[in-house]
């Protein structure tokens, strides 16, 4: 399943929280979560991510390991060829 990531640091990011979330990256990975791409951005959000879990449990899971460092609100997404094929 897909999912994006809304990322809204809870502090002002370190050398120290990025090694820490490069770790929980790792810890994810061994979930069966893969990240496809991450990227700071300017805005609302201080990060988006966009990655792919075995499911919803995962994903949540995922989101839970970095609640100190951020608030994350997770979309389900679907590629657009997906969700083409839905309509009727």
């Amino acid at each position: 399943m897909w999912f994006v990531s809304l990322v809204k640091f809870r502090k002002k990011p370190t050398k120290e929280t990025v090694q820490w979330a490069d770790q929980m990256f790792k810890k994810a990975e061994a979930w069966g979560v893969k990240t496809h791409m991450a990227l700071w951005t300017l805005g609302r959000y201080d990060a988006v991510r966009i990655g792919e879990a075995p499911d919803v449990a995962t994903a949540m899971k995922t989101a839970i390991a970095f609640a100190d460092l951020a608030a994350v609100e997770t979309l389900v997404a679907v590629s657009r060829d997906e969700a083409i094929k839905l309509l009727e």
